[in-house]
This record gives structure tokens, C-alpha cells and sequence, in this order.
């Protein structure tokens, strides 16, 4: 009984993310009251708060139930040896394109938290969680180039703190205009090309299909 109770609780709680997500997309996070939320998910105010302290706790959890892929990559990317960091990069790019592109979840909670949060006194949690995420991206971007240039991968003389900034940008731009207009481009493959001449603008000898997996080149192949 107890472990159907509890399986129940996920069930529950699993609903009000999915109508969060439906609800936040059509109106927007501002103009959602946890109200609007629970009524979407057919369950009380009440149940709502139970699961999630506020609005911006479940507003991050939401996030946090489709990021949990890319902190894996993230922390695959970490884990690489020196020699293999540039290919696992590209593959955490890989991913994160491909699963924005091609997953409707993805691509709507990233509109969301790009498009539709106005940030306030209640959403204050929600630009915190951001910028930390922000923070921790740019981090790993940079003992990864580290780690590449330590393996001979790339000689850039630029601080790798700025090299590591500028491809942060390069991604979030990408993301966020593709995500304002879809149908503009191909996000993975215009993201690798991208990626693939920043990373020779910062002396990589091996950019593209040198650093993919040779499933990765096979599908390149595929597609030409």
C-alpha cells in the first residue's frame, strides 16, 4: 500500500509539471497563478503545494526534469581525458541541438525559460537557478578548453575564461534564435559548423568529422 501511495505521489506530481508546462507556454509564467495550475491538472491547490513550495519551485523543477540529460553530458564532458575533450564537447553540443530541435518537451520548457519568464520578486529563484546554470556552463566550457590545450588540441593565446564565454554565447545565441524562428535553420547542423569554426579559430587542428564518434560520421555520411 505504501509503495502504491508513493507511486501515486509521482503520478501526481508528474501531472501538475505537465500542465505547468502547458499552461506557462499559453500565458505565459507571470500571468499563471498555481491555481490556473492545479486546475490544468485536474487536482487541488492544495495538492500543488504539497509537491512544490511556490511557483518558481516548481518553475525549476520543470527545467530540471528535461535538463537532466545534458547535466549527464555535462558531467561525462568533465570526466573526459585531456585527449578526448574536444570530441566530448562537441558530442555535449551534439545533444543539446538535436534533443532541442527534435524533442516538442525540450524545445517548449526552453521557450519558456527564454521567451517567457518576466522576472520579479516571485521569479527571483528562477533567474538565480539561471545564472547559476550559466555560471556552471561557462565553467565547464573552460576546464574543458584547458584540457584540450593541455592535450595540444588547441594553442589559443586568449584567456581561456574568454574563450570559454564566447562559446557560451555562440550556443545560447543559436538556441535562442532558432527557437524565436525554427523554420530558419537546421539548428544541429548549422550549430556544429559553427562550433567547428570557433574551435579552429582557437587553434584546433581537428575540428568536425576528426573529433566525431564513427557513429556520428556514419549518420553525417547518411545524410549527404
Amino acid at each position: 500500500m505504501a509503495r502504491k501511495t508513493k507511486e501515486e505521489a509521482e503520478l501526481t506530481r508528474c501531472s501538475i509539471l505537465d500542465a505547468a508546462e502547458s499552461v506557462f507556454h499559453a500565458q505565459g509564467v507571470a500571468a499563471t497563478s498555481l491555481q490556473d495550475i492545479a486546475a490544468a491538472a485536474g487536482v487541488t491547490r492544495g495538492a500543488v503545494y504539497w509537491h512544490f513550495k511556490d511557483k518558481a519551485d516548481l518553475f525549476n523543477a520543470m527545467l530540471e526534469r528535461v535538463c537532466l540529460p545534458f547535466d549527464e553530458s555535462s558531467e561525462a564532458v568533465d570526466r573526459a581525458a585531456p585527449a578526448q575533450a574536444l570530441q566530448r564537447l562537441r558530442e555535449h553540443f551534439s545533444l543539446l541541438l538535436e534533443r532541442t530541435q527534435g524533442d516538442a518537451q525540450v524545445r517548449r520548457v526552453f521557450s519558456i525559460a527564454t521567451q517567457m519568464v518576466e522576472y520579479n520578486d516571485e521569479t527571483a529563484p528562477v533567474r538565480e537557478r539561471r545564472l547559476q546554470w550559466q555560471a556552471d556552463h561557462i565553467a565547464l566550457l573552460e576546464r574543458t578548453l584547458g584540457a584540450a590545450r593541455k592535450a595540444g588540441q588547441i594553442n589559443t593565446p586568449m584567456p581561456l575564461k574568454q574563450a570559454a564565454l564566447g562559446l557560451h554565447a555562440l550556443l545560447d545565441g543559436l538556441l535562442q534564435g532558432w527557437l524565436r524562428q525554427p523554420d530558419a535553420f537546421d539548428l544541429r547542423r548549422v550549430g556544429l559548423r559553427v562550433l567547428d569554426v570557433y574551435l579552429a579559430g582557437l587553434g584546433s587542428a581537428a575540428p568536425g568529422a576528426a573529433m566525431a564518434t564513427p557513429s556520428a560520421r556514419a549518420a553525417t555520411a547518411s545524410r549527404r
